[in-house]
């Protein structure tokens, strides 16, 4: 029993970090894409930023379903997460076809929407953490 409670404890932080990455490269992409107003060197980082945000979204979906199988518990942040990578690859489509006018408020939304998840993830941790310990 203690082994599955490791189990999913290290499952759930593997998903928290994966969120956190996520989020890190979304922001990421919106520095990079100011830099591209200003800068040569923003095109370049945009673009290799855009692989890592695709992926760091793929690694969301692997850690969902990974934090979910040892604990058996709810399959619904899968599902957060397929839609994210679902938005990811629109997102990286839009900004291959140059529609910048459905890119940059799409984006804004990701950056919301996974900072909104990290934010109940680690909300979530806290509040288990402290109901332990009474």
């Amino acid at each position: 029993m203690a082994g599955q409670a490791t189990a999913a404890r290290g499952g759930l932080t593997f998903l928290k970090t994966a969120v956190a990455v996520q989020t890190l490269s979304i922001f990421f992409q919106a520095v990079t894409a100011g830099m591209l107003l200003s800068s040569s060197h923003g095109a370049l980082l945009h673009d290799v930023g855009s692989r890592v945000m695709w992926g760091a979204s793929l690694l969301y979906v692997l850690a969902a379903i990974l934090a979910w199988r040892p604990g058996g518990g709810t399959p619904r942040p899968i599902l957060y997460a397929a839609v994210f990578l679902a938005l990811a690859s629109v997102q990286v489509a839009l900004g291959i076809a140059g529609m910048t006018s459905l890119h940059v408020p799409l984006g804004v939304l990701m950056f919301g929407l996974s900072t909104l998840a990290l934010g109940q993830m680690l909300s979530a941790s806290r509040r288990n953490r402290s109901s332990t310990r009474l």
